[in-house]
Parts: structure tokens; C-alpha cells; sequence
């Protein structure tokens, strides 16, 4: 009845996937909180279009490390899902979004970036934050229509077969389901990988070929440390994902692999932080300013923690001598007064 991955394929491989799951939220988490704070610090001192993109490129990647948790209890519970079925959708519809907003921004700040040095005086002249803002609501908009797909799918037709009868989370596929899903992923292939590719390799090469020929040592250097971080970001973390999506549309059915490329796909929240390092030289600034703010933080919280520590024991070794004090002079004041009592009697 179903087409799908066979779940002996993921026998004893589950933990594998769970791993990988916790190494990205461990990493990944305080990577991209730390750059959120820093975009959010740009923004307010000097707001540039660029920023607004990278600062939604890291909310949704945040949005993904949020409910990453979701397919760590699926993954630790053999790529069952044991959770109340209302989350199975809501959990792959954020994933899927967050994943192919990633190929959109990241292709939007290869534009900002080719604009900003081919055109120079142009670009000044424009309202770029305003636009900014609207490219990143039409990537929003984008990538969640494409992935509302997983809604669609788990609630077409007998729903109870993905509820009760394999207890997967869009894992396993009716045949009609299948007829569906397989075109709807080929096109979001093209769409949301391909044309966003083509498109920064255009505009990375064309920037590399202008700042070549004129660029400082130290900005070509940023560049390619940029470059090569984005091109990494799509051919390594997003390829292989959108391969299995070509692969299961020529084959009709869904690759039982297509798991295991999709762990590539969800290291990449870990990769971004480091397309932003690379992306500004101001963003290097202010990442380190705020590491060094965080150090000095702790160290002041070690440094008070340990004289409250001190402070604590000197207060017990205090509680401590005054109570040998108390009972040597009650026993001076009982020797002083049972002599008095013998020397009345006497």
C-alpha cells in the first residue's frame, strides 16, 4: 500500500541520524544566536540591505534549530513518530522551509554583493532597505507555498494511514500521494536550488573577476573565503538533497536515502554563521567584540562566584567557632558559679 523507504533500511542506522541531529543543535544554536545578536547591533547603529537579508537568513535557521528537537525524539525512536501526529507536518513544513530559505538569501546576498561593486554609484542612489525588505517577505512567501506540500500530502486521502498504520512522519507514500509529491519536488529543485545557484555562481564570479582587477589583497581574500563558504553551502549541504529529488521523480518513488542527504542539508545551519564571518569585515569586528564581552562576562561571574564561594565558608568557619566559643564560656561561667555554690555551702 505504501511506497517508501523500508524501515529495516534505517535498522540500527537511526542513531547515526540522531547524532548528527544533536551535533547540529549543540553547534548551531549558539552560532547563529551569537550572529543574531550581532546583525541585530547593525541594524541599529547602520542599517545596510545586506543585513536585513542575512538577518532573516539566520532567523530561519534558528526556526529550523528550534524544532530540530522534534526529529531528535523521531530519530531516537527508531524514525517512528512518537509525538502527537498535529506536529508531524507543522515539524517538516518549518524544516523544508528553513532549508530552501537558506539557497534563497543566500542567492539574494550574492546579488546585493555584485550590485554594490559593479554598480557602486548606482546602488547608493536606491532605497535598499526598503527593497531588502521586500525581497526577504517574497523568499518567505516562496519557500513556505512550496513546502505547505507536506500538508497537503499528510492530510490528502486516508490520513490514518500515516497516523496509526506505518506511524511514520513523511517517510512512506501512497501511490496517489507519490503521483503528487514527485513533480512538486522536481520543481522545487529547479526553483529553489537550481535558479538560486545559477544565479550566485553569476554574481560571485562576476565579483571576483571585478575585484581581481582592482580590489585590495585583504578584500579579494574575504571574497574567496565567502565564496567558497556559499558554493560549499549548495553543492555539498543542498545538492545531494535536490539530486534525490530528480532521482525519485525518474524512478517513481521517494530514495530511502533521501534521509541521509537530508542530515547534509541540516548541518548547513552550522555553515552559515561562517558565510557571515566571511561576508564583512564589520561582522568580524563585532563577532569578536562580543566573544570578548562574553569572556569578560564569565570571567566576572567566575571571579564572583568563587569570592561568594570564599565568603561562604569563612562564614561557616565563623558559625562554627562561635558556638565552641559559647559552650567554653558557659562552661567557665558553670565552674565560676558551682564554686561559688561550694564555697556558700561551706
Amino acid at each position: 500500500m505504501g511506497a517508501g523507504p523500508d524501515q529495516s533500511y534505517f535498522s540500527g542506522n537511526h542513531w547515526f541520524v540522531f547524532s548528527v541531529y544533536l551535533l547540529t543543535f549543540l553547534v548551531g544554536l549558539p552560532l547563529n544566536l551569537l550572529a543574531l545578536v550581532v546583525f541585530v547591533g547593525k541594524l541599529r547603529r547602520c542599517p545596510v540591505a545586506v543585513d536585513v537579508l542575512l538577518l532573516n537568513l539566520t532567523a530561519s535557521d534558528l526556526l529550523l534549530l528550534l524544532f530540530l528537537p522534534f526529529r531528535m525524539v523521531e530519530a531516537a525512536s527508531g524514525m517512528r513518530w512518537p509525538l502527537p501526529f498535529i506536529l508531524c507536518p507543522l515539524s517538516g513544513f518549518l524544516f523544508f522551509t528553513a532549508v530552501y530559505l537558506t539557497a534563497l538569501f543566500l542567492a539574494a546576498v550574492s546579488v546585493e554583493r555584485f550590485l554594490s561593486v559593479a554598480y557602486p554609484l548606482w546602488y547608493k542612489t536606491r532605497p535598499r532597505l526598503g527593497q531588502a525588505g521586500l525581497v526577504s517577505v517574497a523568499c518567505w512567501l516562496l519557500a513556505s507555498a512550496h513546502c505547505s506540500v507536506v500538508y497537503i500530502v499528510e492530510f490528502s486521502g486516508d490520513t490514518s494511514h500515516s497516523q496509526s498504520i506505518n506511524g511514520t512522519c513523511y517517510l512512506e507514500f501512497r501511490k496517489d500521494q507519490l503521483a503528487f509529491l514527485l513533480p512538486v519536488r522536481l520543481e522545487m529543485a529547479v526553483v529553489l536550488f537550481v535558479v538560486p545557484l545559477i544565479i550566485t555562481s553569476y554574481c560571485y564570479s562576476r565579483l571576483v573577476w571585478i575585484l581581481g582587477r582592482g580590489g585590495s589583497h585583504r578584500r579579494q581574500r574575504r571574497v574567496a573565503g565567502l565564496v567558497a563558504a556559499t558554493l560549499l553551502n549548495f553543492l555539498v549541504c543542498f545538492g545531494p538533497y535536490n539530486m534525490s529529488h530528480v532521482v525519485g521523480y525518474i524512478c517513481g518513488v521517494s530514495p530511502a536515502w533521501r534521509t541521509y542527504v537530508m542530515l547534509l542539508s541540516t548541518l548547513n545551519s552550522c555553515v552559515d554563521p561562517f558565510v557571515y564571518y566571511f561576508s564583512s569585515s564589520r561582522f568580524q569586528a563585532d563577532f569578536h567584540e562580543l566573544l570578548r564581552k562574553l569572556c569578560g562576562l564569565w570571567g566576572q561571574w567566575q571571579q564572583e562566584g568563587s569570592v561568594e564561594l570564599n565568603e561562604q565558608k569563612g562564614g561557616e568557619g565563623q558559625r562554627e567557632d562561635r558556638p565552641a566559643e559559647g559552650k567554653s564560656s558557659e562552661h567557665s561561667l558553670g565552674s565560676g558559679t558551682g564554686g561559688q555554690v561550694a564555697c556558700a555551702k561551706s
